[in-house]
């Protein structure tokens, strides 16, 4: 289903310009739903809310993921029930660059609450660096946020490590909105050096953003993964939603933690198991 912004179809605001993209969801659960139920009163499956679009690139694997874990769980001829909210991600990212986060945040709640609106039961944000705003997200509705970082520690601790190296955007790295999170977990997060995060950065926004996926670059993510290792790191979190189109577990010879899948999977067992 598309639809189109308020307005008559005219351009928003650069801070609000979100659209919603696909919705998908029984017409049972469009009428008096409240936000606060785990499942529906027929003890199906949740209704999965989708913030994604930064970047569409990984926001497709997000889709495929979370049907791939209803199915293989479910069988049959079963899909995840879940409503996608897409965003622009050119206005998205002039508001990270800009270091306008409130901004930011306002955009994340606005999509959250039409995800709400839609019929969703819980939330996702298909992105690591946009977790800097999970506040907002939580603010804006009484629907729960799966936050990314705590569903990647739950598997680093899983593996029974403790120090990780990290790889993402450079707020992901530079900023203590993300490693806080996996402190919390008891998890101590290591991040490249000055010359190497400005490489990982550049190749994430100007290559895996666009859908390119270059050699040389996989050669220095190789590269950047292997001091991570020299200086302590026994397992490399895949920081940004996008390096999972570039880094296979062989490219170190560590454990990789790749937060795209590991998120979405998350999401789709809450949503089958009604948590």
């Amino acid at each position: 289903m598309f639809r189109l912004p308020p307005g008559g179809g005219k351009r928003r605001p650069r801070n609000d310009a979100l659209r919603p993209l696909f919705a998908h969801w029984h017409t049972s659960r469009r009428a008096g739903h409240t936000g606060d139920r785990t499942r529906d009163d027929d003890g199906s499956m949740k209704t999965l809310g989708m913030i994604g679009g930064m970047s569409w690139e990984s926001t497709l694997p997000y889709y495929r993921v979370v049907n791939e874990t209803v199915r293989a769980h479910l069988g049959e001829l079963h899909s995840a029930r879940l409503v996608l909210y897409s965003v622009d991600f050119d206005d998205i990212e002039r508001l990270q660059r800009a270091g306008d986060w409130s901004a930011a945040g306002d955009a994340m709640a606005d999509a959250a609450r039409a995800l709400h609106a839609a019929g969703a039961d819980l939330l996702i944000l298909c992105t690591n660096t946009m977790h800097k705003v999970a506040g907002a997200i939580e603010a804006a509705t009484p629907l729960p946020l799966l936050h990314i970082a705590d569903a990647t520690a739950e598997a680093i601790r899983a593996a029974g490590l403790k120090r990780v190296g990290l790889l993402g955007t450079r707020f992901t790295m530079e900023q203590d909105f993300y490693q806080a999170r996996l402190r919390a977990h008891g998890i101590e997060a290591q991040v490249p050096d000055a010359a190497d995060r400005d490489e990982v950065h550049r190749i994430i926004y100007e290559e895996l953003c666009l859908g390119q996926v270059r050699d040389a670059s996989r050669q220095r993510f190789r590269d950047t993964m292997a001091r991570l290792v020299e200086s302590g790191a026994e397992g490399i979190i895949l920081g940004c939603t996008e390096i999972m189109l570039l880094v296979q577990p062989g490219d170190v010879d560590v454990p990789t933690f790749d937060t795209t899948t590991l998120h979405a999977r998350a999401a789709a067992l809450r949503c089958i198991a009604g948590d």
